[in-house]
């Protein structure tokens, strides 16, 4: 078939390809949630009209049909680290019939002093039931890390193709500039198993020597769960006689609370324990005095939101100490809007001076004031 033929046959046919691109990254994302895979983002393109023409002139008399071209549909799959790219490889492999004689793993291909684009191409047969109209067509499949990705998009965007493109006097550069990719690259995944192995650990540390443990989101995270902030929220949640929430979806909850206790001056879960364990009856007097008075920002939950005892226990500080103000507080948390914000610290100080302050009558739980 001439190229103006193959050209309009495929414009005609194109609605039947978007069809097949939409249904192929329906398809590989289902794969890889199936998987468990954490994967930047999968994408899908269908080649434009033009770019076949220019494609059928560079290369004249090589595609006969349309299924000869195996690039009209395109899909790319980004992972975050470079070790997943095998990994959602041998996935497309296990489910998909690959034609082995036009894909290339460019993993394998570049010389030991070589760096350029380093992924994999697969090119697969559509299964029957994913397009009628195109059963058994052949597109193309992707694989790249993220930093992959943006080697090759940048060299594409320069217009070197291969290295044998590449000027004489600028290759050494860039040589040079794909190795420290091809190094972030390790140290990402370097990054990813010391997060992984620190999370693991975390029990044992927090039982084994809780003041070599600093507060950040992950150790948080953990101590939400786990005695004594859960004990003081279950208190709490009982002494309000309604339900401590469990599954609560907020991941930025655990960074916020970490960024308040720092605010108030405790880094380490040592630390952090022997204060909660010295505070529990004002944590919890206060608490029950206070949240009553503030419904409208936590009942609509249904229930107490875990970690909410360590935000009386700051706000404690805050109140006790004048060098903190209860407005960080409050800002750190999210609490409430700008013109909120100052009813907010009244009602806080004025539950804090009626049930722990100095004006606090005589035999109040009040008796040992937290520290300045």
């Amino acid at each position: 078939m001439e190229s103006a033929a193959l050209v309009e046959a495929y414009r005609e046919a194109l609605p039947d390809y978007e069809q097949l691109r939409d249904a192929v990254v329906a398809h590989v994302t289902r794969l890889l949630e199936g998987a468990g895979l954490n994967i930047h983002h999968v994408t899908g393109r269908v080649k434009r009209p033009a770019s076949l023409a220019d494609k059928l002139r560079r290369k004249p008399g090589r595609y006969a049909c349309l299924d000869d071209v195996t690039d009209l549909v395109g899909v790319r799959v980004i992972t975050y680290f470079e070790k997943d790219v095998n990994v959602v490889a041998r996935l497309m492999e296990d489910h998909h019939v690959v034609d082995w004689d036009n894909s290339i793993d460019k993993s394998r291909m570049h010389d030991p002093d070589r760096f350029g684009y380093l992924g994999v191409h697969y090119v697969l047969r559509a299964e029957p039931d994913l397009v009628p109209g195109l059963p058994g067509v052949r597109y193309e499949v992707q694989i790249r890390s993220i930093l992959q990705h943006a080697w090759a998009e940048i060299e594409h965007d320069l217009g070197y193709k291969n290295p044998q493109a590449v000027p004489r006097e600028v290759r050494r550069r860039f040589y040079r500039l794909a190795g420290l990719l091809e190094m972030a690259d390790e140290e990402f995944m370097a990054l990813h198993r010391m997060a992984r192995d620190y999370a693991a650990t975390l029990p044992q540390r927090i039982a084994e020597e809780p003041e070599s443990v600093f507060i950040d989101a992950q150790s948080m995270t953990y101590l939400l769960g786990a005695p004594p902030i859960h004990d003081l929220d279950l208190d709490l949640a009982a002494g309000l006689h309604v339900p401590l929430l469990s599954g609560w979806p907020d991941p930025e909850r655990p960074q916020r609370l970490a960024s308040l206790l720092h605010h108030v001056g405790v880094r380490s879960v040592g630390l952090l324990q022997k204060e909660l364990a010295r505070h529990q009856a004002e944590v919890q007097q206060f608490g029950v005095a206070l949240l009553p008075r503030l419904r409208a920002l936590w009942s609509p939950a249904g229930g107490l939101r875990p970690g909410s005892s360590v935000v009386q226990y700051a706000l404690l500080r805050a109140c006790a100490n004048p060098n903190f103000d209860p407005r960080e507080v409050i800002s750190l948390l999210d609490l409430s809007d700008p013109g909120a914000s100052g009813r907010m610290v009244q009602t806080v100080r004025e539950v804090y001076d009626r049930t722990l302050g100095p004006s606090a009558g005589e035999g109040q739980a009040s008796g040992n004031p937290l520290p300045g």
